[in-house]
């Protein structure tokens, strides 16, 4: 989101505020806490009125420094993070000299100056990695041509001549993010366009550090689109908060990346072999299946896994978790038959209950469905047709619409399933509904795929051990703890192919050890060339599915 109109100019019905100095430092054991005025305190009446920002740093690991900045303190609601399971309390070092105060952890340190001007600056050890410099650090007040005057937070982060930025979640726009926009919200929009999937608002750079902007909700990035040397974020509201991440390779930064937000378990074995689906334009039954596996091993092409897509359940009906007794007559059976040929069994899923689902009355009745919110509907459902017609989205804020959803995957695995797709998980509302826990729904739109995943994992785990492993689409950060990943609707095109390319090496820019994607593509017939190179490339990924 761009705030100036050009270098010296701001966009219209825009008042911004921007740090002008460290006008007063606390020193404590673990943290540095900074008054920042937004203008130059030369005398008393300098400090009536006009914004000034709170500016905590510390450290959540060896090697990282959180910088958390707010406006108003008490005016808004509990805010959601990003989870950071391995955050502790590393002992620092701080030190509040005459013209800056220090506050080091492990390699790498930030500074602040005293004194005239705004200036956050990050090094490890003598190397200056970024800075937050004039005009970096901003509270902005928009006023909207709808009347409402709307706050934003954003800080500016130097770029190096020579910097490049790698990264914020699986995108298929070019690898290197300079000179791109880029919002961090999830959306099903395909790898054709900038949207994504699996949102992570952090970035890599050649310069041999990272950034981690420590927020839930939509992050908008200006990756040297709005001042050309500088990496910009914001979100609207009082606060932000974010982490600068010590190198300084690569593999450095990345560790402690996922040190912060959890590592991606070692999926099974049997996961690495490949995998053969049906697609969801595929008009398939249990014998067709069958055929389908029958042909790969007169072929002499090994299989691991098969895949049953949407239309193993009835239509109209996803998700009931019930097998669509037409096509597949005695679903225990089937399944005995392929673990026999030595093949693992992966479902398709969602976390949607259509109307004419069986499942759905219950759900309506025991609360276990998002509700709506404000006017004459207020607690009543929130139902959609996009999708599935008259859809219901479960909420697994609620515990015991986790267990029940929960409930009917361990029915599946007792009948011989061995794991699930976990598709979807994308098109969530952000405004108009409510959770159980009283979650703020806009914080809850990317957060939602991490609670999907982690309440499906969770399961797998306990019924299956080591064994568990999912195949989901959409995410968030510190999602690599439940793997594995692929890379959502692609075109059978060579063009296809490379954003694909690209969306894998962006989110594994971002601690995604386990990627995946359609071999073939998902839309279109692949001529004989694309699907030959798509197969090589799909073999040289982590894991290999041949889908469509």
């Amino acid at each position: 989101m761009k705030f100036t109109d050009g270098q010296w100019m701001l966009q219209p019905g825009v008042a911004a505020h921007y740090a002008a100095e460290a006008y007063a430092i606390e020193a404590h054991e673990d943290r540095l806490v900074v008054l920042a005025t937004t203008r130059p305190i030369k005398h008393r009446g300098d400090t009536l009125q006009g914004p000034t920002l709170t500016v905590t740093l510390s450290s959540p690991l060896p090697g990282i420094i959180r910088v958390s900045v707010e406006h108003y303190t008490a005016s808004q609601p509990p805010r959601l993070h990003i989870p950071m399971v391995g955050a502790s309390q590393p002992a620092v070092q701080i030190e509040n000299g005459e013209t800056k105060a220090t506050l080091t952890s492990g390699a790498i340190s930030v500074d602040v100056k005293k004194g005239d001007g705004w200036s956050l600056t990050f090094r490890e050890g003598d190397r200056v990695l970024t800075k937050s410099d004039w005009r970096g650090l901003g509270y902005i007040q928009w006023a909207g041509k709808d009347g409402i005057t709307r706050s934003h937070v954003h800080d500016q982060l130097g770029l190096a001549v020579g910097e490049n930025v790698y990264g914020l979640g699986e995108r298929f726009t070019p690898w290197v993010k300079n000179g791109q926009i880029v919002e961090n919200i999830n959306k099903d929009g395909g790898t054709a366009c900038e949207q994504a999937y699996k949102n992570v608002p952090f970035y890599l750079t050649n310069r041999g550090y990272g950034v981690l902007v420590n927020e839930a909700g939509p992050v908008s990035f200006e990756v040297g689109s709005e001042k050309v040397a500088r990496v910009q974020f914001s979100r609207e509201g009082e606060s932000l908060d974010y982490c600068v991440i010590a190198g300084p390779t690569p593999k450095d930064v990345i560790g402690r990346l996922t040190a912060l937000t959890g590592r991606a378990p070692l999926p099974p074995a049997w996961s690495f072999g490949l995998w053969l689906t049906t697609s969801f334009t595929t008009q398939y039954d249990e014998a067709t299946a069958t055929h389908f596996i029958d042909e790969m091993k007169k072929r002499e092409l090994p299989l691991s896994v098969f895949h049953f897509d949407c239309f193993w359940m009835r239509e109209f009906q996803w998700c009931d978790f019930e097998w669509d007794r037409r096509g597949f007559p005695e679903p225990e059976a089937m399944l005995k038959r392929l673990h026999d040929k030595g093949l693992k069994i992966s479902l398709w899923i969602n976390p949607y209950v259509a109307q004419k689902s069986p499942l759905f009355a219950e759900g309506v009745k025991n609360g276990y469905f998002i509700k709506r919110k404000g006017g004459p509907q207020d607690g009543l459902t929130f139902q959609t047709d996009q999708w599935q017609p008259g859809m219901a989205i479960v909420d697994f804020t609620n515990p015991a619409a986790k267990t029940w959803y929960q409930g009917h995957l361990r029915r599946l695995l007792a009948q011989g399933a061995d794991c699930f797709k976990t598709d979807f998980g994308e098109r969530i509302p952000s405004e108009g509904v409510s959770y159980f826990d009283g979650s703020d729904p806009v914080e809850m739109h990317n957060l939602y795929a991490l609670h999907y995943n982690q309440a499906v994992f969770e399961l797998l785990e306990e019924v299956q051990g080591s064994d568990a492993i999912v195949f989901a689409r959409s995410t968030y950060a510190s999602g690599q703890r439940f793997p594995v990943h692929w890379g959502g609707d692609c075109w059978s095109t060579f063009e296809s192919m490379a954003e694909s390319l690209r969306g894998g090496l962006s989110l594994t820019s971002c601690g995604f050890a386990f990627w995946s994607h359609d071999i073939g593509g998902f839309e279109g017939n692949p001529p004989p060339a694309v699907y030959k190179r798509w197969i090589q490339f799909g073999l040289m990924s982590s894991h290999s599915r041949l889908h469509g």
